[in-house]
């Protein structure tokens, strides 16, 4: 029963492997006349439950991260890409996705053309300017969106910047809201400036500091500023650690599948010896992998703590002040301290997956010895 269930079990997960590893080819002893001992099928059985586990869990997370990139990931390509290959029937179609000049090489390559990268422009823009401070850039910017590539080009190209104009006359103009940043606001977006853990958001609130700045350009950062540079923050987080992890699990299907064929060998082997000592190594190269991944993911996850973090204060603080600058971003703040926990959790999902890939590589490399 034991033996059906793992044939079962890897032709259903062999949509990183192909099956084909897997299944292997029959072992010369299984053939030799009088059949299979009891004690060395039940070895063999065992092992092959083994095999199965560390690739059905290795299929289970490639499919929990492309729908991830389906979710979050920064281009809009991709995303639908993502999409399709998880509604595909294709039971290889998370693997193909996954491989190099696979489906999500091609959709990031279609993001990162001018067309795409205007309407991701245009769509971050939407979501870092509020109507309450930017109402001109709002309007311009939904219009675009649902306008024609030549016109989205035409908002990145000067749009933008002329809405931008009027926004600031409308508010030079309304002596009601009219607002004077307080010294401690302006201290604030100093200590944004030398202490964020966003790059963009640090560039953005220097920005607002730079020689001959005024009072206008940290409201703006308040405004807008801020928010600009978390967005880029995020996206860029997302669609590097994409381009990383589809590469990693891409990697560990090959070395599960060479491992996998490696100790199927060693049954049958006419050199056990050497046979034992290649399938030794073959799942050492799982694990060394699965440990470059872990430390990376350790990283990710220090670095997703401290965001994490960083927009929890904000989003209290933006809550609870009484200050026009700060009503601004509190929406925003409320979203970004959401994104940012999201982010730790998936980090520590991530970080626990390849911790468990080495423990089966490490269990694999012992039960090879034999």
């Amino acid at each position: 029963m034991r033996r059906q269930w793992w044939i079962a079990q890897a032709l259903t997960c062999s949509v990183l492997t192909g099956g084909g590893a897997v299944a292997g080819t029959a072992p010369a002893w299984a053939e030799a006349q009088g059949g299979v001992p009891a004690a060395r099928s039940q070895a063999f059985a065992q092992d092959s439950d083994a095999a199965a586990l560390v690739i059905a869990e290795a299929a289970e997370d490639a499919r929990r991260e492309v729908r991830h990139y389906a979710l979050t990931h920064p281009f809009a390509e991709v995303r639908v890409s993502a999409w399709n290959a998880l509604r595909s029937e294709d039971p290889e179609a998370i693997a193909k996705w996954l491989a190099p000049d696979g489906g999500y090489d091609f959709a990031s390559n279609r993001g990162r053309t001018l067309r795409a990268r205007n309407r991701a422009y245009i769509e971050r823009i939407i979501r870092t300017h509020p109507k309450s401070y930017s109402p001109e850039v709002r309007a311009a910017a939904e219009k675009a969106l649902k306008g024609t590539p030549d016109q989205q080009a035409a908002f990145v190209r000067t749009g933008y910047a002329e809405a931008q104009k009027r926004d600031r006359a409308q508010r030079d103009a309304d002596t009601q809201h009219q607002q004077e940043v307080a010294a401690a606001e302006r201290e604030y977006v100093r200590g944004r400036g030398e202490r964020d853990p966003g790059e963009h958001v640090r560039t953005a609130a220097q920005w607002a500091l730079r020689p001959g700045a005024t009072d206008d350009d940290i409201a703006e950062f308040y405004g807008y500023g801020w928010m600009s540079g978390a967005a880029l923050d995020l996206e860029g987080r997302r669609s590097r650690i994409a381009d990383a992890e589809t590469r990693r699990h891409h990697q560990l299907s090959r070395l599960i599948q060479v491992a996998v064929a490696a100790e199927e060998a060693v049954t049958g082997a006419a050199d056990t010896a050497k046979a034992r000592a290649e399938a030794e190594q073959a799942w050492r190269a799982v694990a060394e992998h699965a440990d470059a991944a872990r430390k990376a993911w350790l990283a990710e996850q220090t670095a997703a703590e401290k965001q994490a973090e960083n927009w929890r204060a904000i989003a209290e603080q933006a809550k609870n002040s009484a200050a026009l600058t700060w009503k601004n971003i509190a929406e925003s703040a409320e979203s970004n301290s959401a994104a940012w926990a999201k982010e730790l959790a998936d980090s520590a999902a991530s970080t626990a997956f390849w911790q468990k890939m080495f423990d089966r590589a490490r269990e694999g490399e012992i039960r090879v010895k034999g």
